[in-house]
Formats: structure tokens, sequence, C-alpha cells
């Protein structure tokens, strides 16, 4: 999503206040002079209110207080640079707010969450945040928001580009033109720094596939799409089932597709490996005889980002120790009389706005919850119904693999009760599992230990 329309350079100031309550009444004031339409104190109440309710602390040293009000334009930011640091309850002590950047939305605007999700990605790369901080002085400040808001931000520089990983690319074309294969798939994290992709000349639909989507903005041109899968492991192509699950979800594979796939050893800078993969008999267990690997109610990028929360989790675990957690996506009429609580529902009373998987602000609170016992209930459109649910199936016979407990058990007869999708954390591998209609499939392998 573009968002260099949404900035302005009259709305990018140092601040001079020490809390957060000033740093927002500065940049309202400026607000309110380019629109006057708009009231400084029922906006200043409504984003005291949210910080009351949730923070908006991202880290890095970044805020991101956010409102959504009836006005006659969609979106406005100002963005606001502190050299000092404010005091701000929900950062970390050592990490004080250098960077305050305060959106206001109508209240009709469909795809707010989109937007913050896209706004808390960029600043949670390092680089672009320290470039920011450090910025010379404001005019220099705002060409860099609006480079980066537009996509154009300085990126790694690129690593070599060896005459193997240049007849890799080129060959795998034409293998799959020959194998035929509608689509060609490239694992971008095969590379440190950036590649160059090749101007692909055949009719093959093209995808990269990567854990940094900022990389994955900067090759659209070289590429049809893009899916942003996170893997914890080094291995050649480990985020293979999940970028096609994804794909899938995503309507930019389907079943009857065979796909030529291009990576090698993460951080490697050498393209080694071509695998083809016909993705109905990849997938054929998962979907026994069904054609809808997708419950009806579940959007796409909902799943997505509930794989990306149970990756991340997989990856770093809370404090420095596994967890294990259990994500039940889907037909939440049925799974409200299947599920009983086992603590006091944490998300009781909160807008759904607020409590929805999409929203950025929701990744720490996910994160810190997954360590009560129980699942967590999601509905289709994204929305947190519960979490610490016990799941009350009647009993359910299937075998799972040795080393498989409890958790995975209730996953699976979830599954084949209602019209959902189930995602399994384990505590101590470190896998993530996804179940559907009572079939596993793994998304991550085991962790190995050194």
């Amino acid at each position: 999503m573009r968002l260099d329309k949404y900035i302005s350079r009259s709305r990018v100031i140092d601040l001079g206040s020490s809390d957060m309550e000033g740093a927002l009444g500065e940049l309202l004031n400026l607000t309110v002079e380019s629109f006057p339409d708009l009231n400084k104190d029922t906006l200043l109440k409504g984003l005291l209110r949210r910080e009351n309710t949730m923070t908006t602390y991202l880290g890095l040293g970044v805020a991101m207080p956010h409102v959504r009000v009836k006005m006659g334009r969609r979106y406005i930011l100002a963005v606001g640079r502190s050299h000092y640091g404010i005091r701000y309850d929900g950062a970390m002590e050592n990490e004080p707010v250098r960077l305050v950047l305060m959106l206001i939305a109508d209240e009709k605007t469909r795809d707010y969450l989109h937007l913050l999700a896209s706004l808390a990605r960029l600043m949670k790369e390092q680089d672009f945040v320290d470039s920011l901080v450090q910025a010379p002085d404001l005019d220099t400040l705002y060409d860099r928001l609006f480079a980066g808001f537009g996509g154009m931000a300085a990126k790694p520089v690129a690593a070599p580009q060896t005459r193997v990983n240049r007849v890799v690319l080129r060959e795998s074309e034409r293998i799959a033109v020959g194998s035929g294969c509608t689509g060609l798939m490239v694992f971008g994290d095969t590379f440190a720094g950036r590649f160059k992709a090749p101007k692909w000349a055949g009719p093959l639909k093209t995808i990269l596939v990567t854990r940094n989507l900022a990389e994955a903005d900067e090759r659209a041109k070289r590429f049809d799409d893009s899916i942003q899968v996170r893997s914890f492991s080094n291995q050649r192509m480990a985020q293979l089932r999940s970028a096609v699950l994804v794909g899938i979800t995503r309507g930019l594979i389907t079943f009857n597709d065979r796909i030529c796939c291009v990576g090698g050893l993460a951080g490697s800078n050498q393209f080694d490996t071509i695998v083809i993969v016909d993705v109905e008999k990849e997938f054929a267990t998962l979907l026994t005889g069904h054609a809808d690997l997708l419950p009806s109610d579940v959007k796409p990028e909902v799943l997505e980002r509930v794989i990306a929360v149970a990756t991340e989790l997989a990856v770093e675990g809370r404090e420095g120790r596994p967890v294990g957690c259990l994500f039940v996506v889907g037909d939440s009429d049925k799974l409200a009389t299947l599920t009983k609580p086992l603590v006091l529902n944490p998300f009781y009373g909160y807008k759904e706005e607020d409590r929805n998987i999409l929203n950025p602000f929701m990744d720490e609170t996910i994160k810190e919850f997954s360590s009560i016992d129980g699942a967590f209930v999601i509905r289709g459109d994204g929305v947190v119904e519960a979490a610490g649910s016990l799941i009350q199936v009647s009993d359910y016979n299937h075998a799972l693999p040795s080393g498989l407990g409890a958790r995975h058990a209730a996953a699976a007869a979830i599954s084949v009760a209602a019209d959902c999708i189930a995602l399994v954390v384990s505590s101590s591998s470190g896998q993530v599992t996804l179940f559907r209609r009572g079939v596993m499939m793994s998304l991550t392998e085991k962790k190995v230990s050194a």
C-alpha cells in the first residue's frame, strides 16, 4: 500500500514535549491548522482513550497513536520526532519514544487495518527508523519518510550475481516450461541482501517468497506477486509448504497448478536447488476429497496472519522459553457450542477493531496470552473471540504420530466437528502444524538441537 500521499511536510515536526499527551497536542495543533473542521479536544480525548485501552507502541522507539472520527477525508498523518525521548508507559524502560506517527482516519474507511499494518511493517525496520531519528533536519526527515512510504527507501546492497545464479534462474524458467509448470516460485531469503531477478519472458506466474516484505515490494516489477512467510530454519526452501498454502488461500495458486521452485540455503547467496511441486499431490491428504482448503467464512489474509503469528511464537517463544498454543479459525457460531472458558476471557468487552488479529498492535497481546492454557478462538474475519478456551468435542478416534499430545488431539477433533482450521505450535519442538477435517500438515519442521 502506497503511503506517501498521506504525508505532508507541514505535518512533520521536532517535538518539544517530554510526555505523550504533550506530543499529541503539538501534532494536533498542526493538524487543525490545516483542517479547521476538526476538533482538537475531541481528537485528543479519542487518542488518549485508545492509549488507555491498548498500547500503540511498536518497538524501536516508535509509537503510532491512532483514532477514527467522522471527517471528509480518508486519512491524515502527522509525524513528530523527539531528540531526547518521550516518557511512555507502553515502552520499554531503556527504549524511550523517539518517533510519534499520529494517524487520524475517517470512521468509514475499509482498509484501516491494512494501512496500520503497512505502517507498522515499515516502522519495524531498524535501518529505516534509525535513518529518520538521525536525519540532520526536518526536510531530510520528510524526504526519507516520503521515500520510505513510497517504497523507495534505500535497501541493502545487492549480493553479487554470480554466473551460477544467473544460469540457475535462466534454466529454471526453461525447466518450468518444459515440465508443464504453470508457475515459478523463487525463495528470496537464499540471499542475505537483494538479488537481481531476471525479466521473465514466458507465460509463467512468477512469485517471490520472502520473510521481508519490504524487499518484496522493491522487486514487485520483476514478479507477478509476493508471499511473506517467516522461517526459523536455514534449510533449503523451508518455507515451501507455508508459501504454497498462502498462495492457495489467496488465489495465486490453484490445486491444478504445477510449480517450479528455486532456492538454496538461507543466506548463502547461492541458488542451488530446483524442485517441481504438483500442488494437488502435495495437498491431497489435507483436502480429503474436498476442493475447499479454506473454510467458507475465513478470509485468506486472516489465515495468513494467524500462520505468521504462530510461526513467530515458534521462533521467539516468550522470555526465552518455548510456548505451545492452539489457534482455531472460522465457524465461530459452531465453536461457541463446542468450547468453554478456562479463565475469564481477556478479549471480552473490547471493540472488534481493537481485537482483530489483522491489527498490528494485537501481535504482542496474542503472544502474551499464548501462555494461558486453552485455545484462541478467532472468527473468519479476524476478530479474536476468546483466549483460554477449553475444547469440548466428542471422542474422536484419530491416530496421531508419537510425540503429539492433548493440544494436537484437540486441534484434530475440533477441525472435524466444525468447519474450521486449527493451528498448533508445539512447546517441545517449535513445530507449527495445521489441521483441516482431522488431517494434519506440518508447516514447519521440528527444530534440531545443536
